[in-house]
């Protein structure tokens, strides 16, 4: 039995709701559904100069060399499972994957890994939401610049044997580059504002407390807008210093309408929210469809 402390990025994925697709699926669809992900998850974790140390059911945990590895190992494990067909039910969406990592110091015992950042990276995976790839401050200052430019704080929180607060990041995969859009005659605004998101009868709050929802087709967005121009993951709202930011990531495009004046149509780009207004998802909207989703910022 040989021992040797050394440095890895750790990794873990799970598949997102995998009771769930045995419950909508049925036993044989689901079972080879997951089989396939871990399959897929597995040939990434190779592919990316990885090693999967085990799989256990819906999951996978795997180390690499370096953080920049691991990161694109996500990415690829992100954009692979989004391309799978259920077998036997081609129309049915493939499932999401949750993602964390952590970058430090372990102890490699065989075939297996221990230590703090093994720890972490659990807890990480357990931050993540569906598609989300979650990881720390330590991690990000590992990363090569061209990664570190995919990396954003989202949330500063306790951890489970960590004293005080850590930061947490998310490694934005969907997001394309990007140029934000800025109208000046609202460029004084402060740091401290709240954006309130109506759609249909639900309303959700975007500030410091809560800096980001998804909006799409697929149940796991905050906002789920069922129709067919939409993608399953089609656009974000960010909250940056007291700005909002309004992010596309679809096929058909995001269109927005601004203080009833000003239009913009998104196309994997992004651009700043201001006032009130609508937006539409793969179409423009009027203010009063059932399709449209209303904004409003308030100054804090």
């Amino acid at each position: 039995m040989t021992k040797e402390n050394i440095d890895l990025a750790i990794l873990f994925a799970d598949i997102a709701k995998s009771t769930h697709l045995y419950e909508t699926l049925g036993n044989k669809i689901a079972k080879n559904l997951i089989d396939s992900c871990i399959s897929l998850l597995t040939r990434v974790t190779v592919q990316h100069q990885g090693t999967v140390i085990k799989t256990i059911g819906d999951e996978i945990m795997c180390t690499f060399q370096s953080a920049n590895d691991a990161v694109e190992a996500a990415i690829e494990m992100n954009r692979g499972i989004e391309e799978m067909i259920v077998e036997g039910m081609p129309g049915a969406p493939p499932p999401n994957i949750y993602v964390g990592i952590q970058r430090g110091p372990v102890i490699r015992e065989d075939n297996d890994v221990f230590g703090d950042a093994v720890n972490m990276a659990a807890r990480m995976v357990a931050q993540a939401k569906q598609r989300q790839i979650i990881t720390t401050e330590e991690t990000v200052s590992a990363l090569n610049p061209e990664h570190k430019e995919l990396a954003r704080c989202i949330d500063k929180t306790t951890i489970k044997g960590k004293s005080g607060e850590i930061d947490i990041y998310e490694v934005v995969w969907e997001q394309q580059d990007a140029t934000v859009m800025v109208d000046e005659d609202f460029s004084a605004m402060t740091l401290q504002a709240l954006m309130e998101v109506q759609f249909q009868g639900q309303q959700i709050d975007v500030d410091q407390n809560r800096p980001s929802i998804t909006l799409g087709r697929q149940s796991h967005n905050e906002v789920v807008v069922n129709d067919n121009r939409v993608s399953r993951s089609h656009a974000s709202i960010e909250y940056r210093r007291g700005k909002f930011i309004l992010i596309d990531k679809s096929t058909n495009g995001t269109y927005a309408l601004i203080q009833g004046k000003k239009s913009i149509n998104l196309r994997r780009d992004e651009a700043q929210l201001l006032g009130n207004g609508i937006i539409g998802l793969g179409r423009e909207v009027t203010p009063d469809s059932p399709l449209a989703i209303h904004y409003k910022i308030k100054l804090l």
